[in-house]
C-alpha cells in the first residue's frame, strides 16, 4: 500500500473513534464542503450536515461502538471503502453486527487535500430490527 493509502486509513480510523465518542472535533477531519450521505437522511452538504444527521439519533442512541479490529479497508485512488460491524444500544435495545440484523456497514470515503470530502455511509438504519414485519426472508437467517 502507498503511504497516501495509509494516511487515508489513519484518518478513517480516527473518524470511527471520534464518532463513537460523539466528539464535535470530528469535523476537523472533513473538508468544509463535505458531501454527507446516510440512509433515510439523504444528502447533506458541509461538515455541519454530519452533525445534523447525528442529531436524528438524539434521545434514542445510547451508544455505538465500531469494531475497530474487524474493519476492512480497500483504498483506490482518492477513495477508501471501509466495511465493518458495530455494536450498540438504541432505545434500550442492543445490536451487534454479525449477531443481529443491524450493525453491518460499508462507508465510502472520498478524500481531498488530506481530509474527508465525501463520507457516504451505507447501512440499514434499523439497528435493532424494529422493522421486522418487512423482513421478507423468514426467520432462519444468519447475520
Amino acid at each position: 500500500m502507498e503511504s497516501n493509502d495509509q494516511e487515508k486509513i489513519k484518518i478513517a480510523r480516527e473518524y470511527f473513534m471520534r464518532a463513537d465518542q460523539a466528539r464535535p472535533d470530528i469535523l476537523e477531519l472533513f473538508n468544509e464542503d463535505a458531501e454527507v450521505y446516510f440512509p433515510k437522511f439523504g444528502f447533506g452538504f458541509g461538515g455541519n450536515s454530519f452533525l445534523e444527521m447525528v442529531k436524528g439519533f438524539e434521545g434514542a442512541l445510547d451508544y455505538i461502538q465500531h469494531d475497530y479490529d474487524r474493519l476492512t479497508f480497500i483504498p483506490s485512488a482518492d477513495y477508501l471503502v471501509v466495511e465493518g460491524t458495530s455494536q450498540g444500544r438504541m432505545s434500550g435495545k442492543s445490536w451487534a453486527g454479525g449477531k443481529t440484523p443491524g450493525g453491518r456497514f460499508c462507508n465510502v470515503f472520498k478524500f481531498r487535500d488530506g481530509r474527508i470530502s465525501n463520507p457516504h455511509i451505507y447501512l440499514d438504519p434499523d439497528y435493532t430490527g424494529e422493522d421486522e414485519p418487512r423482513f421478507r426472508w423468514g426467520k432462519n437467517r444468519q447475520w
